[in-house]
C-alpha cells in the first residue's frame, strides 16, 4: 500500500496559532528586549525603520586610485619563495623587473635569465639582459647561495 501526502494550500493551523499569540503579547515582548538589550532593541528597529543619511563631518576619505610614483626608486634584488629573481623597489615594493628563476638544470640548481630562448613569454630588456648575461646558467651550491648570487647581481645592475 502506497500513502500519497500532498501539501496543503495556506499555513498551517499551529503556525497561525503561534503568529497570533506573539501578535498579542507584541507590547510585552519588545518591553522585554528593551530591557535586556538597554533600550538596543527599539533603536535598532527605528534605525532600520528610517536610514539616516550619512553625515560628511568625521568621515575618513581615502584615495583607492594608483599609488604615487616614488621620487627615486631604490632598487634591490630579491629571489622569493618560488624561486623567482626579481628586481624590487625598496620604497614601494613593487616589483621592477623579472630577471629570471633559480631552475634544475641536470639535478642542479642554477639561474636561467628571463629571454625568449630560456623560454620566457615576457623577456628582460635588452639592455638588462646583456649585463646579466654572464650569470645565465650559473649553478648554484656550496660556491654560491641565493644570497650571494642576490649579490652578484646587484654588482652587475650598479645597485647600491
Amino acid at each position: 500500500m502506497v500513502d500519497i501526502i500532498s501539501k496543503r494550500s495556506g499555513p498551517r493551523a499551529e503556525d497561525q496559532r503561534a503568529r497570533a499569540l506573539i501578535e498579542k503579547n507584541r507590547a510585552t515582548i519588545t518591553k522585554l528586549a528593551d530591557q535586556f538589550s538597554n533600550g538596543a532593541y527599539s533603536a535598532s528597529r527605528e534605525a532600520a525603520a528610517a536610514p539616516a543619511e550619512p553625515q560628511a563631518s568625521g568621515l575618513i576619505v581615502s584615495d583607492l586610485g594608483a599609488g604615487r610614483k616614488a621620487e627615486t626608486p631604490r632598487p634591490y634584488i630579491r629571489i622569493s619563495p618560488n624561486r623567482r629573481v626579481v628586481m624590487v623597489d625598496m620604497e614601494t615594493n613593487r616589483q621592477m623587473h623579472h630577471l629570471g628563476e633559480i631552475r634544475r638544470v641536470g639535478g642542479q640548481p642554477c639561474f636561467v635569465l628571463a629571454t625568449k630562448e630560456n623560454g620566457f613569454f615576457s623577456p628582460l630588456d635588452a639592455a638588462l639582459a646583456e649585463r646579466l648575461a654572464p650569470l645565465d646558467g650559473a649553478a648554484l651550491g656550496r660556491e654560491r647561495s641565493e644570497a650571494a648570487l642576490a649579490e652578484e647581481i646587484g654588482g652587475l645592475l650598479d645597485l647600491d
